[in-house]
């Protein structure tokens, strides 16, 4: 069965621009690694909620816009196979895939208000 790793990020709305093409560089690794499909969506409709909502989860700021991402895999294991191998990059940098880079493809957003989580789907319905 499919799993899901899920995102919410706040990107400085300047940084569209910047966001889409560190995306579509390090997304690719993600798919290169046996992702079947990755998805950045940049918020369009996003309100404020009364007890909390995207925006406060990320503490986004009035110039700032949420992005909801999610990495869809084929099942569990191919996922944490994938990040095995990013977890190596990241105790020897030096055989790190160069998509992955920070000096050739920086955040253009701050990475310590990401929310991240992987998740089992429960329910699944499509056409």
């Amino acid at each position: 069965m499919a799993y899901i790793d899920g995102f919410v990020i706040a990107v400085p709305t300047e940084n569209k621009a910047k966001f889409e093409q560190h995306a579509r560089t390090g997304d690719s690794v993600f798919i290169d690694l046996g992702a079947l499909r990755v998805m950045e969506c940049w918020a369009d409709d996003v309100p404020d909620g009364k007890l909390t909502d995207f925006r406060r989860a990320v503490q986004a700021t009035s110039d700032e816009a949420v992005v909801f991402s999610w990495i869809e895999w084929p099942d569990k294991a191919t996922r944490d196979a994938a990040y095995e191998v990013m977890k190596g990059w990241i105790a020897d940098p030096s055989t790190a895939d160069r998509r992955m880079d920070p000096s050739r493809n920086p955040m253009p957003f701050d990475g310590t208000r990401l929310i991240f989580g992987g998740f089992a789907p429960l329910v699944e319905l499509a056409r």
